[in-house]
């Protein structure tokens, strides 16, 4: 990857990407309130996990087709994979997230100059392999990316709500980078869609997220 590809995708992962990503925890939050998860090594474990066999794998995967279809503007079978993808969130608050994310992003980069060919309702995933287009970023990076991403985002999360040092979550963030790049590099070369998803305790953490007396968080 150049220079300036490897400074497009930064800044595609920046926490100030107004995407709105701070808001969201997918979870984490339950399991904080119900003392499941109090401290680094919890912490740790769940994220592992995550990456291992959680949703955001099945997401991740996804991108370099998704770019495919972005690239032969393929809207009909578009739509499907992304409703696909949209449909193994079994929250709805994070069914939501997806959405509003993927719209934000779209609308970010419609002001950048990289409208979509026609108006199209997409999902964080499927806007994320937009921008990997228009920022003309290789789908292996773009996968590598998404995955860092989404640890970071759930890092930052678990600071306001653990609570976890910010030294201790930057420690985290490096003991999580070999999982990180093997998975990507796997993922970047599997089907997507004859992947499963293991997450069911993350899946049952963000159902219950509605349901919590007080909340920081979202999803």
């Amino acid at each position: 990857m150049g220079t300036e590809a490897r400074l497009r995708l930064y800044q595609l992962v920046s926490p100030a990407l107004p995407v709105g990503a701070f808001s969201y925890a997918e979870g984490l939050e339950v399991l904080v309130q119900r003392g499941q998860m109090g401290n680094a090594a919890a912490v740790q474990g769940w994220l592992e996990a995550e990456l291992s066999r959680g949703t955001v794998r099945l997401e991740a995967a996804a991108l370099p087709a998704l770019m495919e279809l972005l690239a032969d503007w393929q809207r009909h079978e578009l739509l499907d994979r992304d409703g696909w993808l949209l449909a193994q969130r079994e929250s709805p608050d994070v069914r939501a997230q997806m959405r509003q994310m993927g719209g934000s992003l779209l609308q970010l980069l419609a002001d950048l100059g990289w409208p979509l060919p026609e108006p199209t309702p997409l999902t964080w995933p499927a806007a994320f392999a937009w921008a990997g287009c228009c920022l003309e970023i290789e789908a292996p990076a773009l996968v590598e990316a998404y995955l860092y991403g989404w640890a970071a985002n759930q890092l930052s999360a678990a600071v306001r709500l653990v609570p976890l040092g910010p030294t201790e979550a930057q420690r985290l963030q490096l003991q999580l980078a070999p999982l990180i790049s093997a998975q990507a590099q796997e993922l970047a070369a599997a089907d997507p869609w004859q992947l499963w998803s293991g997450g069911v305790g993350a899946g049952l953490a963000q159902l219950g997220q509605a349901e919590l007396y007080s909340r920081l968080f979202r999803s």
